[in-house]
């Protein structure tokens, strides 16, 4: 069967395009579904951004196409505004701004003032950004420094707490940002995004390689206060990979989300291991007790990191990323200031240590929004 160009779309079609959508499935398998041309589909998803325009309803407080007939009917038998809001008890003001806006008394139709109601509330409302100039600035400070949406809008309910005015949800963020009709953030601030697709597409998962390393402690041996986030001082660890063998080493305090960022020449375990041991002595050594790291082949010589530092090292299942969770996250944060395909080898200490304070001071959503450094400097205070 030749697939549809239509773009005009079934109020049905239209909804299972959607729910598709949201649950992530591509732009050809939703074609195939609806027999209906990848184009179109892509044009549907582009006009609205990738994201679901929200249904219109009209309030429960509206008049009903029966009420304005008694409207239309009064107004013929030559009765007052007022007799009429009292027998549909109503408010008069009620009565009077519905009249006015749909002729005046002497071309007030029911069924056309009902038809211009319905437009009504199907109308786009005016986006919070653009009706806030000050709320809209903030924002986009915020995005400028690679705040992501949920972290803006956090920020902001305890930053303004009882002021409605200047709060906003992280959904009307990225509104603002991918349908440009809203007019309120420039398109160009979605590059600084974790993810700067055209419009907003569903989350997916990505793949890691892992090495053959001898006598590994599997991640099952580890202590149970370890898995349940209970104590600080313990880490997950990764290399980011860029072109020209150009790596980062990237570690996460589990419970706080505190990051830190290592400059290694290459890949080599002997080169990765040393920049580790040196990096340890950063911090307390009670807030540097275990490492637990993927299966990567630079981490083989990790007895020799363990004797110098008295850290315990523990090694993912193969092709388990979840199981550094916190680490994983973190590594896609990262390539918003690090695009695949960066050369990573021209990034000074300074500039790692520049980009890591700005994720530190990112608010996470896991903390009722307060922010990785302010929970890690609480536990050094606690070790002094």
């Amino acid at each position: 069967m030749i697939a549809s160009h239509r773009k005009n779309y079934t109020s049905a079609e239209r909804q299972m395009l959607w729910q598709k959508w949201r649950k992530g499935e591509s732009i050809a398998g939703i074609g195939r579904a609806l027999n209906r041309c990848p184009t179109t589909v892509r044009y549907i998803l582009r006009t609205h951004g990738g994201i679901s325009p929200l249904e219109r309803k009209r309030s429960d407080l509206a008049l009903t196409l029966s009420e304005r007939e008694t409207i239309s009917r009064g107004l013929a038998a030559g009765q007052s505004l007022r007799a009429i809001a009292q027998q549909l008890d109503r408010s008069p003001s009620t009565v009077s701004r519905e009249v006015s806006r749909n002729g005046g008394s002497h071309h007030y139709r029911a069924h056309a003032a009902e038809e211009s109601a319905w437009q009504r509330a199907c109308r786009p409302k005016t986006c919070k950004l653009v009706l806030n100039p000050t709320l809209c600035r903030q924002v986009a400070i915020k995005l400028k420094i690679r705040w992501s949406p949920e972290q803006i809008a956090g920020w902001l309910k305890r930053a303004y707490p009882g002021q409605p005015e200047m709060q906003v949800s992280h959904e009307t963020i990225y509104r603002s940002l991918y349908i440009q009709a809203r007019g309120a953030l420039k398109q160009e601030l979605i590059k600084l995004l974790r993810r700067r697709h055209k419009f907003r597409r569903a989350k997916s998962g990505q793949e890691e390689k892992r090495g053959q390393i001898p006598d590994i402690v599997k991640i099952s041996q580890r202590p149970p206060n370890i898995e349940d986030r209970a104590v600080p001082g313990h880490w997950e660890g990764d290399l980011i990979e860029g072109p020209n063998n150009s790596y980062i080493a990237t570690l996460v305090e589990r419970q706080t989300r505190y990051v830190m960022l290592v400059k290694v020449a290459d890949k080599r375990t002997d080169t990765v291991v040393s920049a580790l041991i040196k990096h340890t002595q950063l911090l307390p050594k009670e807030l540097y007790k275990s490492l637990t790291w993927d299966r990567g082949s630079e981490l083989k010589s990790h007895r020799r990191f363990s004797l110098a530092t008295d850290i315990d090292v523990y090694f993912c299942d193969p092709q388990s990323p979840w199981q550094r969770g916190s680490n994983e996250n973190t590594n896609g944060l990262l390539r918003q200031y690090f695009p695949k395909g960066t050369d990573l080898s021209v990034h000074s200490q300074r500039r790692l240590d520049n980009v890591a304070r700005e994720l530190n001071e990112r608010p996470r959503k896991t903390f009722g929004f307060a922010t990785p450094a302010e929970r890690f400097s609480q536990c050094v205070a606690t070790t002094s």
